[in-house]
């Protein structure tokens, strides 16, 4: 669909405007501020909807374009679209974001500065999301960077300066491996576009060039770009950063790091990877596919001799991704067999949905919890809770069990097609990341056994249930997740034709 409205520019500027005018109306009234960044991001929500009611579920190319000539000399063009992968991604992000501002309301330490780096960084977001110019896609990598690092750094716990520090440098170590890999293919074919490299690469027209202008093989700069999604998702062994950046982050600053920019990296294995290195993925396989089974079964056990309830779900949250990783890897390694790279990438975006929504919102409910306690959130903390507390107890179970997989809710789609896909096409890692499952059941039970059952510790005996307003807002997250879980088709529908594409295109 080409749609003469910028729509992308629209949704890309509107955070940027609205940071803007956070920080002025924080000057006169910071009630005024959150007001207005609520606005915002429910403005941003809103285009994003629009977006998916416009966008044509039968086509395959992409939708909403625009591109404008902005520094040809260098091979940078304003070039901006969505197919099925991008609109998921910009609809979880305004929805991760509004979340997360909803969330901080209630915080009194967050004012309009951090107000105004989350919407920022919801701009970075959908830039990275919809840029389709490898130098416009990694202006808003990096600029995704800087209002992540600030919200760790300005508002994150005792340990936030290293761990901001670790999280700033492990990205910046991927971000340079991705640019020396793109420089390099740009010296040989001249161009930055990332359909036009999609379309040399799988008629072999890259490999030549970078043979003849380089003589450098497609393969060291495959694992360049690979070292930088890797570390962005993150990919065992690239994950340390991981969890003390979640447990030093705010609460509500993580729900944006794992729900909205954790995405970034499987983006990049779907957008870039893929497309452009297809004979080096096919190459890679073994290397690749086991890289995902460490990412699903070592964070499971580890998750489950956490005592910190935040660095619990953050090994959740690699455990979960490590899903991901392994239906991208399956879909693109093996000759034949579409419908089940088909079913095995349909389950990668599902799960990359339905985990979005999900673990921001358990750290939203860990937030919630934090402020009622006074800061406390270690597993042996609490007990109990669902005796004082039935309400909060029944809505975070929800979320747990929508995490665990439970059928009827959104994790179980994108779980089960993941692994439906992935047994024909690579049956010994498959079977091997069932043991990931069996231990998030142990470790996810074990959280609801510990918080909400057992003895209740008196200290909470005063605890307040959640109020009024406060179920009005995780209400509509929880529909979600129940509504996906009944008819996942609402997401799959959308992302038939672009998933058919890459399914018809990884054969070799």
């Amino acid at each position: 669909m080409n749609d003469a409205f910028p729509w992308i520019t629209l949704i890309t500027l509107l955070p940027i405007a609205g940071a803007c005018a956070v920080l002025l109306a924080g000057r006169w009234q910071i009630a005024w501020s959150r007001a207005l960044a609520v606005a915002v991001a429910t403005a941003s929500l809103t285009i994003a909807l629009l977006l998916w009611h416009r966008f044509d579920a039968n086509s395959i190319v992409m939708q909403f374009s625009e591109s404008h000539p902005w520094a040809p000399s260098l091979g940078m063009t304003y070039h901006v679209g969505i197919d099925g992968l991008g609109l998921l991604m910009v609809v979880l992000t305004a929805i991760v974001v509004l979340m997360s501002v909803v969330a901080s309301w209630a915080n009194p330490q967050h004012g309009p500065v951090y107000l105004a780096l989350a919407l920022l960084l919801e701009a970075g977001l959908f830039g990275t999301f919809t840029a389709l110019n490898f130098l416009h896609w990694f202006l808003y990598w990096e600029l995704s960077l800087i209002p992540a690092f600030f919200l760790v750094r300005l508002w994150g716990g005792a340990e936030s300066a290293r761990a901001s520090t670790q999280f700033f440098l492990y990205t910046m170590v991927g971000s340079v491996a991705l640019l020396i890999a793109f420089l390099a293919i740009f010296v040989a074919t001249g161009t930055f576009d990332f359909l036009e490299l999609a379309t040399m690469a799988h008629s072999g027209q890259l490999a030549a060039a970078l043979q003849q202008h380089l003589r450098v093989s497609g393969m060291v700069l495959f694992w360049a770009a690979f070292l930088g999604f890797a570390v962005k998702t993150p990919v065992v062994p690239f994950h340390t950063w991981l969890p003390a950046t979640y447990a030093e982050a705010p609460s509500e600053t993580t729900m944006l790091l794992t729900g909205a920019m954790s995405k970034m990296g499987i983006y990049g294995f779907l957008r870039i990877l893929l497309p452009i290195f297809p004979e080096q993925v096919q190459r890679a396989r073994t290397p690749l596919l086991w890289l995902a089974v460490a990412s699903i079964v070592l964070p499971a056990f580890a998750a489950c001799v956490q005592r910190d309830l935040k660095r619990t779900f953050a090994y959740s949250s690699i455990n979960h991704l490590g899903y991901c990783v392994l239906g991208v890897c399956v879909a693109a390694n093996v000759t034949g067999l579409a419908n089940e790279k088909a079913a095995a990438l349909t389950g990668v975006l599902l799960q990359v949905f339905s985990h979005g929504i999900t673990a921001a919102a358990l750290f939203w409910f860990l937030a919630l919890l934090e402020r009622r306690s006074g800061g406390f959130r270690g597993l042996d903390d609490f007990g109990g809770l669902r005796k004082i507390m039935p309400v909060f107890s029944g809505l975070m179970g929800i979320a747990i069990f929508c995490s665990l997989g439970l059928p009827g809710l959104s994790g179980f789609p994108g779980e089960f097609l993941i692994f439906k896909g992935a047994f024909p096409l690579a049956p010994w890692p498959t079977t091997v990341s069932l043991l990931g499952l069996l231990m998030t059941a142990v470790f996810l039970l074990n959280v609801i056994q510990k918080v909400f059952s057992g003895r209740l510790n008196e200290r909470w005996s005063a605890m307040p249930d959640l109020t009024t307003r406060e179920i009005l807002a995780v209400a509509p997250v929880l529909a979600l997740m129940l509504l996906l879980g009944l008819d996942p088709q609402l997401i799959a529908g959308p992302i038939h034709a672009t998933v058919m594409q890459w399914a018809g295109q990884v054969r070799f």
